[in-house]
């Protein structure tokens, strides 16, 4: 049922949940997991006043999405066959054009839970996979901090 799972990570601490259903579905079914980091090459701080060129917007997102893919890939067990990959281009597009061309057989991902003006403001890139995605896709919510205010 699934062979190759895909895991597409930005570096948050979300994704440590992911990586534990991740790495259950895999020892199930004896599948691969695919690590996948995304360079979003759209610098939001281009402007004249911002002082961030699109070059260095570029080379800080590449070093992030390499070490985020290197955090995920080293806390999967030896024994699971494991794929990194980084892409550049915008998240949710690469996320779901890699599932596609990979033939990955289900996305296991983190949800930030942010809500109200933040989600409004930034989007959720797990909400859009979940839309545009030809495979199913499993969300994984973060783990709330003891004590958490939020806390049920």
């Amino acid at each position: 049922m699934y062979d190759d799972l895909l895991v597409p990570t930005d570096g948050s601490d979300g994704t440590d949940a992911a990586i534990e259903h991740a790495n259950a579905l895999a020892r199930a079914f004896d599948a691969a997991v695919h690590v996948l980091s995304v360079v979003d090459t759209r610098n939001r701080f281009e402007s004249p006043s911002a002082g961030i060129a699109a070059e260095a917007w570029v080379d800080a997102e590449r070093e992030r999405a390499e070490e985020a893919v290197s955090r995920v890939a080293d806390a999967i067990p030896a024994d699971i066959d494991t794929e990194r990959a980084i892409r550049d281009g915008t998240p949710v597009s690469e996320i779901t054009a890699y599932a596609e061309e990979a033939g990955v057989d289900a996305i296991v991902m983190a949800t930030h839970g942010r809500s109200g003006l933040d989600r409004y403001l930034m989007g959720s890139v797990t909400e859009k996979v979940v839309r545009s995605s030809h495979v199913p896709v499993l969300t994984v919510s973060q783990r709330e901090e003891p004590g958490d205010p939020d806390e049920s």
